[in-house]
């Protein structure tokens, strides 16, 4: 019998949630064959068997939240099952000896996990030992577990991390193997002491709704992992980040005449250029030209952190939220590199084929809303970043210019800063450098990286 435990997951991952299990008990499976969807930092990831065989016990179901390293099913493998058979009289005596002595055995196990819930070991008990591990995390009552001295099931690091944010481990609900304590449980944990408290990311706290059921029919559809992420990135963001947004435009004709001319040619059938690979290139090149907009305020440490790299994310539309791929190193990437590398980031985010490590490291980003008729906008910030780009629809208007009025094609832009770092002269240099790249296009060929 083999056990499939839930892999690494990328850096600093340590949980993810069951999107959908994919085989059922009794089911022949190949190796490599996708079993569960997992989804963690707003990705969705496929977890293939290790070996071919058959499911004999699947432990998590769709909603689960799961930690690494934790069993999630049981594969009895292929050329194993008959080898491991017993012969009818051991088959016997194998049934009848759990009978003899059941609850000298479960004594045992409830003595084993007492016994070792307060060690450093990071796997919890077997999984015929459940019971008793539930019982001990659930009773007795806290006061009773700390007057005989009991300690959280937890490793030393999700410990120290409760002491660091003030948190008694033992108030917390552990959803590792064995009611062990990870990570996510204390700061959900911590996440709901602030709520309670009233000081929510946000600035307030999470009000109970009215009984909407008294007026109508109602539904109700429990959040996605993707929104809910959203929304706590969204109410940090809002709570940490002094907003302002500026607004200009640029006048792109003769970019989308290029732009244009360019997509018509045989060759460039598999290499679309958008606007959207365009602005993501000259925001690139404006962040090396103005180093604050690529940086992070660090008021902890007194400091001010500038990136030396140059990563631009890129808010992307799914059916299960908002997502932003991250282009690296976009300043020093080709025009044509960014919209097919942009291309295919928006294509496996959309189902759900992008990886962990692709939606993180941003330095700042860019959103597009121009395809959905928007004009100007105010978006909000992707904290720890400190400014975002905003793109809007472009229109054409009549602009008189040198004598003579005539239709010119015009782009909204918008940018939100962190005020505190990034002053109103600085937003506005930064934003008109981008608009006058926009409207000469010969800048695209100077790589400032």
């Amino acid at each position: 019998m083999q056990e499939l435990k839930l892999p690494e997951l990328g850096e600093g991952v340590e949980s993810a949630e069951v999107a959908s299990v994919l085989v059922s008990v009794g089911d022949v499976i190949e190796r490599d064959q996708a079993v569960i969807e997992v989804e963690t930092e707003k990705a969705s990831l496929e977890v293939p068997a290790s070996v071919a065989g058959r499911v004999a016990e699947l432990l998590v179901g769709t909603g689960d939240t799961v930690s690494v390293g934790q069993v999630i099913l049981k594969i009895e493998a292929q050329g194993e099952a008959a080898a491991s058979e017993p012969e009818p009289e051991k088959a016997g005596r194998a049934e009848a000896e759990p009978k003899r002595k059941p609850e000298e055995k479960s004594t045992k196990a409830g003595r084993q996990h007492r016994d070792t819930a307060g060690t450093d070991e990071s796997a919890g008990p077997e999984p015929a030992d459940r019971g008793a591990g539930k019982d001990v995390i659930d009773f007795p009552r806290k006061e009773e577990r700390r007057t005989i001295g009991a300690t959280a099931p937890a490793a030393p690091s999700v410990r120290a991390l409760a002491r660091e944010l003030g948190i008694d481990a033992l108030d917390v609900r552990g959803s590792g193997p064995g009611g062990r304590l990870t990570r996510d449980d204390v700061k959900a944990h911590a996440k709901s002491i602030i709520r309670r408290a009233g000081s929510a990311p946000g600035g307030a706290a999470a009000l109970e709704l009215p009984d909407f059921a008294k007026w109508g029919e109602i539904e109700r559809k429990p959040l996605t992992s993707v929104r809910r992420r959203t929304a706590e990135a969204m109410a940090t963001a809002w709570s940490q980040v002094p907003h302002v947004t500026q607004f200009d435009r640029s006048d792109v004709t003769q970019l989308e005449a290029l732009r244009r001319k360019f997509n018509q040619r045989p060759e460039s059938a598999e290499r679309k250029l958008t606007m959207t690979a365009v602005v993501i290139k000259i925001a690139a090149l404006a962040l090396r030209q103005f180093p604050k907009f690529n940086a992070s305020l660090d008021l902890a440490g007194d400091a001010i952190v500038f990136k030396q790299y140059v990563h631009v994310g890129c808010a992307v539309e799914t059916e299960r939220g908002l997502l932003v791929p991250v282009v690296r190193d976009a300043n020093r990437k080709s025009l044509l590199d960014i919209a097919v590398e942009l291309a295919d980031l928006a294509e496996r985010a959309r189902s759900r084929k992008i990886q962990p490590d692709e939606l993180r490291g941003g330095t700042f980003t860019v959103t597009n809303l121009g395809g959905l008729g928007t004009t100007y906008f105010s978006p909000i910030v992707n904290w720890p970043e400190v400014a975002i780009l905003g793109v809007g629809r472009a229109e054409q208007r009549a602009v008189y210019e040198d004598g003579t009025l005539g239709p010119r094609t015009i782009l909204p832009l918008s940018v939100s800063y962190d005020h505190r770092l990034i002053d109103g002269a600085d937003a506005a240099r930064f934003l008109r450098w981008i608009a006058d790249a926009l409207e000469q296009p010969l800048l695209l060929l100077l790589d400032e990286g």
